[in-house]
């Protein structure tokens, strides 16, 4: 998503926990400290730009896994292959592919000491399609008919058709039933003060400053090699890095340039990671310069992505026309474009549809000049470079764009008219972005489709993906689905990202693996955290 919503130190000593409660309440208040090194011992500190709305899966906080609080009924290991996890076994698939059943492990507790039933997974899966919960879950999930626990140990799925990538959706996180029944879940205490089975406990969560985990020392899978993990939540990116190199952070998520100042430096090492992350403009249709698909494709035509990937990223990334990856076996290599600029095409494109030169070189058709903002948020060092650099390779073909740095609070009302620079991407299947983002049932939807994109060939081709479970059916679809959408320009995609981490000298047991656009507290290089040491 274009905003991250957009991861208790109970068995550490008292004196220990106010030392990190102080250092950090004094780091977000004052100047950055000057301690050498994170304060807790044992204690992980990680900053990231994003923070969460709430701390419940079924309102969608760390849906796909790595969410250090819950687990699913699997997860995922270092390759993003799925693995058992709350599920004994990797659940099991009926002959007709419409019946889903799991078997879950024996003596799971969740943190507050009562165990893990089935009867808590259906509560789970039964509150997102709950149409009562503001769960944007709902729609990913619209192929379950019901979910039953047969006895305490066994769930079981059933499905409208057999949809190919369901194991997949069972990431998401189980909540106890016990907790939660019977009350209002979007209003929940339970959202900021979570119960789960996961590695951490929530200690507590002040928000814009901290969330504060302790090491779940009953954990199933074994008890963490820490003691417990602060995520320090610091939107803007300079700031972010200033306290970086103020020692106040074991690892610190952080822009690709930014990082790139910490190469080389004693202390401290880079670590890039891939990602299915990609950078775009969305580009509304209801706007009356952005709506003519001839301005799409010029747009798209003008834009100088190779500069991108080295100017603006430091190489640490690739262009992107699309948004299944490169990586992905659904990808369609006939959308790739030139990655350089093509003035002279995007000229073209304009001329023929009647956008004309005017005097100061900016365009006009029928008195209207093609003019038109491009929003981002301020705070996001990287999404401003790139909305001044589409800024001049527009100008150079005579579009004038205006860019805006703004809240998201700001952003967000004028998502419908206005471009915006944002970011979505996932390395699993492709149903589990693309159905959303670019469907025409959720147009307008908040951050879903927010410029209103309506194509009958991309609907039909996004629902046989999903309803089909032959891999032929399926790749055909989003071969499909990619051309229209390369035909259409509801986007003019940018980059793919690798994510950029500084990580501390100190610190053991970092595992990379490929990321999503998600990369707040969920699915980022700490999704592995509870095995990392950090030495003396």
């Amino acid at each position: 998503m274009g905003v991250h919503t957009l991861p208790d130190l109970r068995y550490v000593t008292s004196r220990l926990t106010a030392l990190t409660v102080a250092v950090l309440a004094l780091a977000a208040c004052s100047a950055p400290s000057t301690t050498p090194s994170a304060p807790g011992g044992d204690t992980l500190v990680v900053a990231t730009a994003g923070e969460p709305d709430a701390l419940n899966p079924v309102l969608n906080y760390g849906v796909d896994g790595g969410s250090l609080i819950f687990d699913g009924l699997v997860s995922r290991d270092e390759s993003n292959r799925l693995v058992p996890a709350l599920a004994r076994d990797l659940p099991t698939l009926s002959a007709d592919g419409k019946t889903v059943t799991a078997k879950l492990r024996d003596g799971v507790l969740f943190h507050d000491g009562s165990p893990l039933s089935a009867q808590d997974v259906v509560f789970t899966y039964q509150s997102v399609l709950d149409p009562k919960v503001d769960s944007t879950l709902r729609s990913d999930l619209d192929m379950l008919v019901s979910v039953t626990a047969p006895d305490p140990a066994t769930v079981v799925f059933r499905l409208k058709y057999p949809y190919a990538p369901f194991l997949q959706r069972l990431t998401l996180g189980i909540v106890p039933a016990k907790v939660l029944a019977g009350q209002d879940i979007n209003k929940a205490a339970f959202n900021r003060q979570p119960v789960g089975t996961g590695p951490y406990e929530v200690k507590s969560w002040t928000p814009g400053d901290r969330l504060v985990l302790s090491a779940n020392q009953k954990y199933w899978a074994g008890r963490p090699a820490n003691k417990g993990v602060v995520v320090a939540f610091v939107a803007d990116d300079n700031v972010r890095a200033q306290r970086a190199r103020a020692g106040e952070f074991d690892v610190a998520e952080l822009a690709p340039k930014l990082a790139a100042g910490f190469d080389g430096q004693a202390g401290y090492r880079v670590q890039k990671v891939p990602t299915a992350d990609y950078r775009g403009v969305t580009l509304p249709m209801g706007n009356p310069v952005t709506g003519d698909v001839a301005v799409r494709r010029a747009l798209s035509a003008a834009v100088d992505r190779a500069a991108l990937v080295t100017g603006v990223l430091g190489g640490a990334g690739e262009p992107a026309f699309g948004p299944v990856p490169p990586s992905s076996p659904f990808a369609e290599p006939s959308i790739a474009g030139k990655a350089g600029a093509a003035p002279d095409a995007a000229a073209a494109l304009l001329d023929a549809a009647g956008w004309k030169p005017g005097p100061d070189g900016i365009r006009a058709r029928d008195g209207r000049p093609a003019a038109f903002a491009l929003m981002y948020p301020a705070t996001d060092s990287l999404r401003k470079e790139l909305a001044l650099a589409v800024t001049a390779d527009a100008r150079k073909v005579g579009i004038k764009v205006t860019p805006e740095g703004l809240t998201w609070d700001a952003i967000t009302p004028r998502m419908g008219n206005d471009a915006l620079v944002m970011g979505y991407g996932t390395p699993y299947d492709p149903d589990f972005v693309s159905y959303k983002l670019f469907g025409s049932a959720f147009a307008g939807q908040g951050f879903f489709n927010p410029g209103s994109y309506r194509s009958p060939t991309v609907d039909q081709a996004l629902q046989e993906g999903r309803d089909h479970a032959d891999p032929t059916r399926r790749q055909a679809a989003y071969s499909a689905f990619q051309k229209q959408i390369a035909a259409d320009v509801p986007w003019v995609f940018l980059t793919y990202l690798q994510h950029t981490y500084v990580v501390s000298a100190t610190v053991t047991g970092v595992a990379a693996r490929v990321e999503p656009h998600e990369h707040d507290v969920a699915n980022s290089l700490w999704w592995n955290i509870h095995t990392w040491t950090k030495k003396p």
